[in-house]
């Protein structure tokens, strides 16, 4: 979507951005009626926080098997999180960032745990771990992942790199037209408009990186509907690279750089050659 990020009250003249607040409602007076007054931008990430710390105190000394009570709310809560969650902000490119990552494997990890007849230490070790470091985007590491709750890295990279995707092919189209058209229903601008660029990069050439990053994105989809397919079940270090993969392709494509496209080509080799 395209948005006017920064806002100006109809009632009070106060301006805001959009982007900080995610409301239209004015935070000096509370009103509803505001207007943009920049031109639009791509926006598809909505202000969200993950604050799990409830959910700490009543599952942090639980043994065993989780307590029924509390883990449909914590489920509820972390989707919310993600699916409020986008990778353009304002015009720019995010990386695919840590928090949203720990809020998608833990999503997943309470369902894969839920499923295990006899929970070993380990297994509960790890869920806590998430749980406890969730908010601040902190994971436990590719060799601390259990081997009976590798599912849950493996979807969660999948799904993660699918929305990812999906915003990068986004914000390579609006790269490819270099500008935003845009209604001018809520504009303070005159009827004779100008086509404005929607998104932003640094570096030169930016349309150079279009292809290579569309032929690696086809890649990227193919090893995350494998790893799909298998319902996550694959080591953790190739989920990991398949995150990897995607980050790189985001900083290739915000940056430019050779060594951020490299990394992604030596995650995402061609088959079929």
């Amino acid at each position: 979507m395209k948005v006017r990020g920064e806002r100006e009250c109809q009632e009070c003249g106060a301006r805001w951005s959009y982007y900080e607040t995610g409301s239209v409602e004015c935070p000096d007076c509370g009103g509803l009626r505001s207007v943009g007054v920049d031109d639009r931008t791509a926006h598809t990430d909505a202000l969200a926080a993950l604050n799990l710390g409830t959910h700490r105190a009543r599952f942090g000394d639980a043994e065993g098997t989780l307590p029924t009570e509390g883990v449909d709310e914590l489920k509820s809560d972390l989707r919310e999180y993600v699916r409020k969650r986008g990778f353009i902000r304002g015009g720019e490119l995010l990386p695919l960032d840590d928090t949203y990552l720990a809020a998608r494997e833990l999503l997943e990890a309470i369902d894969c745990y839920d499923r295990l007849r006899n929970p070993a230490d380990a297994d509960r070790e790890y869920l806590i771990d998430l749980l406890a470091g969730a908010d601040d985007g902190d994971r436990p590491a590719t060799e601390n992942v259990p081997e009976r709750l590798r599912e849950a890295r493996g979807m969660a990279a999948a799904r993660a790199v699918d929305e990812y995707r999906s915003d990068l092919l986004a914000f390579l189209d609006e790269l490819d037209t270099d500008s935003g058209t845009g209604s001018e229903d809520d504009t303070i601008r005159d009827d004779a408009k100008a086509d404005t660029a929607t998104v932003s990069v640094t570096g030169d050439d930016p349309r150079s990186r279009i292809a290579p990053a569309r032929e690696l994105l086809e890649r990227l989809r193919d090893r995350a509907k494998r790893v799909e397919a298998l319902n996550g079940d694959v080591p953790a270090a190739d989920a990991d690279a398949l995150l990897d993969a995607a980050d790189a392709l985001g900083e290739y494509v915000r940056t430019g750089g050779d060594a951020a496209i490299e990394r992604a080509r030596a995650r995402l080799p061609d088959q079929s050659a």
